[in-house]
């Protein structure tokens, strides 16, 4: 079976991981407009939290936290890096917490928060350079190449590619991450529904220590994440701008985005405003439902969509990327 996965992200990463685990007679190519793990993965926060707004997004959250745990087991030397965790919110807000976390978090109430387990911080683009350089040779990765078009036939598919070549394959997997409206694939993706959400976090200039935890803001969306390895905190809350464009999204903080995260970061630490140093921005794709969507996009059922992540999609991808896997 020949299988391209179009996106080399941490959900593309895990996904080729996932293939050839089942398939070792498979040919498995990931191609990739950019570099592994550029992108969302580059930006990403890298912070798992084992918690979900759903049922399905809670399962994903378990088996996604056991992969990691089995995964840096495995390999010590992974830059996945255990957590304390703090979850702020009102003692009203109790039943809504509880039914959000896992089991495993064995959240504990105390002083106005509730101290948890089962957290982590990842450098995510190192996780997917480490899964991809253990995937070779066994799996041919393309950086660089983008995917011009893509025919889907009751055969196979073919892969128009930027550099001229044509690519045949039995199987696609698009993990496109916030590129949903890229050419190749536009007309495939469109009735999904999935949107696209930016993504703001500010850097803190105030250096953590390594027993500093995540605090979770619960009522806001939002979070305090320890960088003990970049030396600083990052500030991460939900904006509403939607319909963005990843090609220009990552020019930089807007006053927009200034004003929003600094008004909220006020609201929650007032004595850390004062100390923030820029940020990062850029944007995920989401759907209404705040579920990954992992769903065949033509008629014969060979390429298979694995994305929408609603900004999880290092927390989700092991889970993502199963999904994925079951339908080929």
């Amino acid at each position: 079976m020949r299988v391209a996965v179009v996106g080399a992200g941490i959900v593309g990463c895990v996904t080729a991981r996932e293939i050839a685990a089942r398939r070792p007679d498979a040919s498995v190519v990931v191609l990739d407009r950019d570099v592994i793990g550029g992108g969302a993965t580059l930006r990403s926060a890298g912070l798992h939290l084992p918690r979900g707004g759903t049922e399905r997004v809670r399962r994903m959250s378990a088996y996604s936290q056991s992969y990691y745990q089995e995964l840096r087991a495995a390999r010590p030397s992974l830059p996945i890096r255990p957590l304390g965790m703090s979850v702020v919110g009102c003692e009203a807000s109790e039943p809504q917490v509880r039914a959000a976390y896992l089991e495993s978090a064995r959240l504990t109430r105390v002083a106005g928060a509730w101290l948890g387990d089962g957290c982590h911080h990842a450098d995510v683009r190192g996780v997917a350079l480490a899964i991809a350089r253990d995937l070779r040779p066994r799996v041919s990765f393309r950086e660089g190449v983008r995917v011009t078009a893509i025919e889907p036939g009751a055969e196979a598919v073919t892969l128009e590619l930027s550099t001229g070549e044509s690519l045949g394959a039995d199987r696609v997997v698009l993990a496109p991450g916030p590129w949903i409206a890229a050419p190749a694939w536009r007309e495939l993706v469109a009735p999904l529904g999935v949107r696209v959400k930016k993504i703001v976090s500010l850097h803190v200039e105030r250096r953590p220590s390594d027993r500093d935890g995540v605090v979770v803001f619960e009522d806001e969306d939002a979070f305090l994440l320890p960088l003990a390895d970049r030396g600083h905190w990052l500030f991460s809350y939900t904006s509403q701008e939607w319909d963005v464009d990843p090609e220009t999204v990552a020019a930089g903080l807007s006053p927009r985005d200034a004003e929003e995260a600094l008004g909220c970061l006020r609201r929650h630490a007032p004595e850390l405003a004062g100390q923030w140093a820029g940020g990062r921005v850029f944007c995920d794709a989401y759907r209404a439902e705040r579920e990954p969507l992992v769903r065949a996009v033509d008629p014969a059922g060979r390429v298979v969509f694995a994305g929408a992540a609603c900004g999880s999609g290092y927390r989700l991808a092991p889970a993502i990327a199963r999904e994925a896997a079951d339908l080929l």
